[in-house]
């Protein structure tokens, strides 16, 4: 039995011309696509738009990919390193720049970041008194004064 394919690659479904509309067909791909969307943050009714699919469609035919949301960009990431990984050992020097880049980035991330401390926020009449006492910095007035 042979199976058509749409435009987009997608196999025909067999009631395709008759009533009703055409089941959603879930393929590796699409599940491939939702994850990749997924590890993005996009809305429910985004990745649904993107599969031309309803919400309720998605979550039927996709709820193993929808369950590991929380996962989903460090799966992706994963993906990514080690494909950037494989082009590194296989000699591409372009590929362990990045890859070095990669880990330095890792390591500032793991620092603890230290914010400065704040200087104390002046009132109006002590921003004023400053700025008396500083106005003839900087200026040609500054010079004949000091």
């Amino acid at each position: 039995m042979a199976t058509d394919f749409d435009l987009l690659g997608d196999p025909i479904p067999e009631n395709w011309g008759k009533r009703g509309r055409p089941p959603h067909m879930a393929t590796a791909e699409k599940r491939r696509l939702v994850i990749q969307l997924l590890a993005f943050d996009w809305s429910l009714e985004k990745i649904a738009a993107a599969l031309n699919c309803s919400p309720p469609t998605l979550r039927k035919n996709y709820f193993r990919e929808l369950k590991a949301r929380a996962e989903a960009r460090a799966r992706v990431e994963a993906k990514l390193l080690n494909a950037l990984m494989c082009q590194a050992e296989a000699g591409n020097v372009t590929a362990i720049d990045k890859y070095f880049k990669r880990l330095d980035r890792n390591d500032l991330d793991r620092l603890p970041r230290v914010k400065a401390p704040k200087p104390p926020k002046l009132g109006k009449k002590e921003a004023a008194m400053r700025d008396a006492h500083t106005a003839h910095e900087h200026t040609a007035w500054g010079e004949l004064l000091n």
